[in-house]
């Protein structure tokens, strides 16, 4: 008798000890699952920093992207509460002369666009070895200090110079500065603020395809 009372008592004893396992397991589970849901977002935010360049294609008759903007790369136009509303509008696509590039149409933005050329036309004018393609001359356009800088030799050590054409962005800002789109060429574009003098955005652009009365394909990246 008192054997299998015994055993009872171990029995109850054995299925104590793996209802509290399984509890603790259990528990543990949850509080690890919240960690990793916790902290994933931060982490996700910390390896995407802000979009700094990309390909975009402004279409002339969409609602949305018949503008972008430069902050995040994305159309400027959005819908919201069954309304079509501006976001954030710092390029468009418009039909004057034949097609040309817009900027500074928001309120209190004045902008200058200055057409560079090809990327032969940039080599000849400033005397760089071009790479095939046109790479070369657009990627080494660059904001140093204040003044925009471009490629001058590149042999162990690239040298760079003063491009010729940036003080234009600085002195003949002004609301909805255009330019004609022509393809292969390349574009430097400043947006300011008329109240916010802390304000500016200084991108350079260059037309990968163009289908006159339909689209226009940007290679954009901020300097």
């Amino acid at each position: 008798m008192n054997l299998r009372v015994e055993s009872q008592k171990q029995t109850v004893m054995k299925r104590f000890l793996l209802m509290a396992v399984v509890v603790f397991i259990g528990f543990g589970s949850q509080r690890v699952l919240r960690a990793q849901t916790s902290s994933a977002p931060g982490e996700k935010r910390a390896t995407q920093p802000k979009k700094r360049g990309g390909i975009f294609t402004l279409y002339l008759l969409d609602p949305l992207a018949r503008t972008m903007c430069f902050s995040d790369g994305k159309e400027g136009f959005a819908f919201v509460d069954n309304d079509w509303r501006n976001r954030c509008s710092d390029l468009s696509y418009i039909l004057a002369s034949n097609g040309s590039l817009v900027s500074g149409i928001e309120v209190n933005r004045v902008a200058a666009i200055v057409d560079l050329g090809t990327p032969d036309e940039l080599r000849q004018h400033y005397g760089f070895e071009e790479a095939t393609g046109g790479g070369t001359g657009f990627a080494s356009l660059h904001l140093n200090g204040d003044k925009i800088m471009i490629l001058k030799q590149d042999l162990s050590k690239p040298e760079y110079q003063r491009l010729q054409e940036g003080p234009k962005l600085f002195t003949e800002a002004a609301p909805s500065a255009t330019a004609p789109i022509k393809l292969g060429h390349i574009y430097l574009v400043r947006i300011a603020d008329k109240k916010d003098t802390s304000f500016q955005q200084l991108v350079k652009l260059m037309v990968i395809a163009y289908r006159p009365e339909q689209s226009v394909t940007l290679r954009w990246e901020l300097l």
